[in-house]
């Protein structure tokens, strides 16, 4: 696999991208190319022992910044890292494209210049959520702020296909975001979305899923449209912090005792922690595009590029853009 990666997209880049991808191509059987400012990136790489790795460098002289409007952006800033390095996903240089900077952007650059599945109203995010099962996965989770019952029917369809081909999941469970297990719950858009579902075939389309399932396990594959799914996520990720936070300050608080029984309980916790990890896998599939296109936090650091690189390996070796084009017309 030969990847596109953003090296100028994100809180942390490009220092950040830049060492991700190279501990990246250490670990995994793929070629990279960074894409952005030339001499800034060979700046970040000067500490890196990158002797045969598989990395080249791909200029471009502008970036796109969080503030400014992504399809406008897109379309006047010819020359931005994300536009040249989705462009060589289209033509056929790179077999995916990754970016931790503008969501909005990479939308807009994978719509624009990919262009959407035939037969896909809308792409989603899929963000693989950690649970103590395994994971979840949520879409959509940012890419449309509105989506109609047929927009949240095929994101189940696609985040389906993906969870069986790159998770491997046999036949898995489908569940529709909502305010109460029972099918009459909810506005007037789940109502709908749930009656379309009973008659989907191809699907394991298991009910209603309450905002307590998602991190509970109790479904593979949760739906919903990108304005809920983006505050459910963030409010997710900001609860996490808070409670390590507050187990740490009861730990310092909680005198010699406790911060034994946290030495003791160490390796465990640790071991714990990492299986909830966000970082672990780095970055989430934007599906329902004509190509491979990875978007990853913002705030990523070189473990979650390199996860997300990761991710991005396994997302094209499922095949799975093939898989949704056909089961899109089933």
């Amino acid at each position: 696999m030969k990847l596109a990666v953003d090296a100028m997209g994100g809180d942390k880049a490009p220092a950040e991208i830049v060492k991700g991808a190279v501990q990246a191509a250490k670990k995994y059987s793929c070629e990279i190319v960074l894409v952005g400012d030339e001499n800034k990136i060979r700046e970040c790489l000067k500490g890196e022992d990158i002797k045969n790795l598989p990395l080249t460098i791909k200029h471009a002289s502008e970036i796109i910044e969080m503030g400014e409007h992504p399809a406008d952006a897109v379309r006047n800033k010819k020359d931005s890292s994300i536009v040249v390095a989705t462009r060589l996903v289209k033509d056929e240089e790179c077999d995916a494209v990754l970016s931790a900077g503008s969501t909005g952007a990479a939308v807009a650059a994978a719509q624009l210049i990919l262009k959407r599945v035939h037969g896909i109203g809308r792409p989603a995010i899929a963000t693989p959520i950690p649970t103590p099962k395994g994971v979840t996965l949520m879409l959509d989770s940012g890419a449309n702020v509105d989506s109609k019952p047929e927009h949240l029917i095929q994101s189940g369809i696609m985040g389906a296909l993906y969870a069986e081909h790159v998770f491997g999941i046999k036949n898995p469970k489908v569940g529709l975001l909502n305010i109460g297990e029972e099918e009459t719950k909810g506005n007037e858009q789940a109502k709908e979305t749930y009656q379309l579902f009973q008659n989907v075939k191809n699907i394991n389309f298991c009910g209603n899923a309450e905002g307590r399932d998602i991190p509970e396990g109790h479904f593979d594959v949760v739906v919903c449209d990108g304005f809920v799914g983006n505050v459910v996520l963030k409010f997710g990720e900001g609860l996490a912090l808070t409670i390590l936070k507050l187990i740490k300050e009861a730990v310092n608080d909680g005198g010699i005792f406790a911060k034994i029984g946290a030495l003791l309980l160490k390796p465990t916790l640790k071991s714990l922690a990492k299986r909830l990890d966000v970082s672990e896998y780095g970055g989430a599939p934007l599906l329902g595009v004509n190509g491979y296109c990875i978007i990853s936090h913002g705030s990523s650091d070189a473990k979650s590029i390199c996860s997300a690189i990761k991710a991005a390996n396994e997302y094209v070796k499922g095949n799975v853009l093939e898989h949704i084009k056909i089961g899109i017309k089933d």
